[in-house]
């Protein structure tokens, strides 16, 4: 881990427990409790698609859902000290397998996870829903010269209609009954609605030399990843959720950007020198959206006044 994240998850992980100590015992007796962030049976629940569980990054511990070991999930249980922990992410999940096994893979229906028991539950969904990372693939021109207008927004838009817009708002709702039914089988939990690193910056040379976009969809394809994390955003804020806005820890370390910056992969990998899936979080960009978590959890403005746990 590199030296920012490590000091960084270390202070979160002081702050969690001086903050436990506090909440749990009046302030005469916080001298005399044992500073422990969590109880001992606390349970964490993640649940969520291939951007919350890592594929390609070793040690894949789940090949069929491509789920890695050094998935944010876990790098939050272990940084929280959640003694029990269940990740059913799953790469290619949509919103029906959080009701629905997925099929080929031996997932099952992801809120099955969820369980009365459950203190802490992250989400991370909805990309697949509106078929993004599929967009961005789709909208790249792997061969030949890259054009310089904006050709896949033009295919989208035709109609006079944004075709992903009405995808992301259609997946809108279906966040929102995800989060119910969470409430409902854990209504001691805090929940987290994590959002979607930064993918495509704002180096026009940077992404047509590794996304191969054309330089007017570039923004197009950019605004349309920031909508996505809107539409959670507001999804989360409604039911008095939190919101975690991973773009805001990634960015800067984009696609786009040299090799040696990335926190998201190209269209074009090097397995040899940092396994990732194309168009996905690295090893590094899992612990940057992990930090995202960890933080927004412990120092956002919600904890002093709602711990659940």
């Amino acid at each position: 881990m590199p030296r920012t994240h490590h000091t960084r998850l270390l202070t979160s992980v002081a702050v969690v427990t001086a903050v436990a100590a506090t909440v749990v015992a009046p302030a005469s007796a916080a001298a005399d409790t044992a500073a422990a962030p969590l109880p001992p049976t606390a349970r964490y629940v993640a649940l969520g698609d291939s951007y919350t569980s890592g594929p390609g990054i070793p040690r894949q511990a789940d090949a069929r859902c491509d789920r890695s070991d050094a998935d944010y999930p876990a790098l939050v249980r272990r940084t929280l000290g959640f003694a029990r922990f269940t990740d059913v992410s799953c790469a290619g999940a949509t919103t029906d397998h959080l009701w629905q096994a997925q099929r080929g893979t031996g997932n099952p229906a992801q809120l099955d996870a969820v369980t009365p028991d459950t203190a802490l539950v992250t989400l991370g969904i909805g990309a697949a829903d509106a078929g993004l990372a599929d967009v961005v693939a789709r909208c790249a021109h792997p061969r030949g010269p890259v054009p310089r207008d904006n050709p896949c927004q033009r295919e989208f838009n035709r109609g006079g209609t944004d075709e992903l817009d009405r995808r992301i708002e259609a997946a809108a709702p279906r966040i929102t009954a995800a989060l119910t039914a969470v409430h409902r089988r854990a209504p001691h939990a805090r929940v987290a609605v994590v959002g979607y690193p930064a993918i495509i910056g704002d180096d026009t040379e940077g992404c047509r030399a590794s996304l191969r976009l054309a330089d007017g969809d570039q923004p197009y394809l950019r605004g349309a990843l920031r909508r996505l994390n809107a539409m959670l955003r507001r999804q989360a804020t409604a039911l008095g959720d939190v919101y975690v806005n991973t773009h805001a820890t990634t960015a800067g370390h984009d696609a786009c950007r040299p090799f040696a910056d990335r926190y998201v992969e190209g269209l074009t990998t090097r397995p040899d020198v940092r396994p990732a899936a194309p168009l996905h979080p690295n090893a590094r960009g899992e612990r940057a959206m992990a930090e995202s978590v960890v933080n927004t959890l412990i120092l956002g403005p919600s904890w002093p006044g709602t711990p659940r746990w």
